[in-house]
């Protein structure tokens, strides 16, 4: 197709503006990486900077020290990210299905119970009593997977939507007249059908898991089962107990020594490098997912 002169013009300024776009989208990581290379006492003295006076890698050695520390909790996070996404999305989906179905009696009674979860919850106590006390969760790795991640009903009604709006009933009709149950109708021609809405889910859970810290905090008080974040939220308190007044007063000056700012953003930079690794093999889907399936049905 052939464009005119004012087509390509506001082609090219298209392009301008969002590539600065991108560029400003992208300087506040550049700014943490470099100071994740910043000398401490620079970085104290003079602040953030994306050229930094004084380069040292004492962060990273501080962090590399741990190493099998930060190995075993890099594990358990993505165990944990795989298994909840995968389950999650499984029952998602399977719970959206019967809600897209107009022939199902109860999918508006089922609906209503969905979106309900979104306006009000019991609260953290009585999540916390339901999960230890009956389901016996505590310090097990379902204790990161279950409590408010595994289902949410933003994801169901997204879904919902998306099988509404862009799988044909008549398919639908069709696989029913050929004798195909609900289960294989549902595996054979609603999932494939539904690549980019589950692959935008898919990526809102596992940012959801790999970020989260609050379900470790309240479920779990055995080290061996802390994630990334979790390891990295001890680590800074540690360092801020060595630093503190407390433990200048027995260890001396080796104490203020620590590069406390520089390994919070070494462990910023270490948080986000699995989401930037990820985020570009699903981008394709995001935007026709959410557009699609955030359409009112």
């Amino acid at each position: 197709m052939i464009q005119t002169r004012g087509e390509r013009a506001f082609t090219t300024f298209s392009a301008i503006v969002m590539a600065l776009l991108t560029i400003l989208a992208f300087l506040p990581f550049i700014l943490i990486l470099s100071a994740s290379f910043t000398d401490e006492s620079t970085l104290v003295r003079e602040g953030y900077s994306f050229l930094p006076s004084k380069l040292s890698l004492d962060a990273y050695t501080y962090m590399v020290s741990s190493a099998g520390t930060f190995l075993r909790a890099y594990g358990v996070s993505f165990l944990v990210t795989i298994l909840g996404t995968g389950i999650g999305l499984m029952i998602t989906s399977m719970l959206a299905y019967p809600m897209s179905r107009r022939d199902f009696k109860y999918h508006n009674v089922l609906a209503f119970v969905v979106f309900f979860t979104m306006l009000f919850s019991g609260g953290i106590v009585p999540s916390y009593i339901l999960w230890t006390k009956y389901f016996h969760i505590k310090d097990t790795l379902w204790a990161l997977i279950i409590p408010n991640l595994l289902t949410n009903g933003f994801h169901v009604l997204l879904i919902r939507n998306y099988y509404k709006n862009n799988v044909p009933v008549d398919l639908i009709e069709a696989a029913q007249i050929d004798g195909a149950s609900e289960l294989r109708t549902f595996f054979k021609i609603m999932l494939p059908l539904s690549v980019p809405v589950m692959a935008t889910v898919g990526l809102f859970m596992g940012l959801a898991y790999w970020n989260d810290w609050i379900n470790a905090l309240y479920y779990i008080t055995e080290p061996k089962y802390y994630g990334i974040q979790n390891m990295l939220i001890r680590l800074m308190n540690n360092i801020q107990f060595l630093k503190s007044s407390q433990a200048s007063s027995v260890l001396g000056a080796n104490a203020v020594e620590l590069p406390s700012t520089a390994i919070r953003m070494a462990m910023a930079v270490i948080g986000i490098l699995p989401i930037v690794g990820v985020l570009p093999f699903l981008q394709k889907y995001l935007i026709k997912g959410v557009v699609v399936g955030a359409v009112k049905g």
